[in-house]
């Protein structure tokens, strides 16, 4: 499952645009990759990020791993309904699943960013 209108990162993290502010989730893959998730940090309001840069950390029944940045900017606003219920991401990792908004600091950074077409072409080269 992998809905048009969103920009992907390499790291799988979805974006969805909001003029300059974006919210970020885990992809489809990604939430499968993981199994069962157990546990998210987000990071803070008012914190900066940088691309490609930590911005949290999501563990599962199989793995701990880092949440990445898949833009830089400064964090709007947090799901604080993942922290307490973060097996939402599986059952609905495009909606109420969403991690984080974050207002871009330098939207060229979007341009490099895939879409939902060419995400598909990379899953099946990882």
């Amino acid at each position: 499952m992998i809905p048009d209108g969103l920009k992907y990162s390499k790291s799988h993290e979805w974006v969805k645009l909001d003029g300059g502010v974006a919210t970020v989730g885990i992809t489809d893959h990604a939430q499968d990759t993981l199994g069962d998730i157990t546990f998210v940090e987000l990071p803070k309001v008012g914190a900066g990020l940088t691309k490609e840069g930590e911005a949290g950390v999501i563990e599962s029944v199989k793995a701990a791993s880092d949440l990445l940045s898949p833009v830089t900017g400064e964090v709007v606003s947090v799901n604080g309904t993942i922290e307490m219920a973060p097996e939402k991401i599986n059952s609905d990792p495009y909606g109420g699943g969403w991690l984080y908004t974050v207002k871009i600091a330098d939207m060229s950074e979007v341009d490099g960013l895939m879409d939902a077409a060419s995400y598909g072409k990379y899953l099946e080269t990882c």
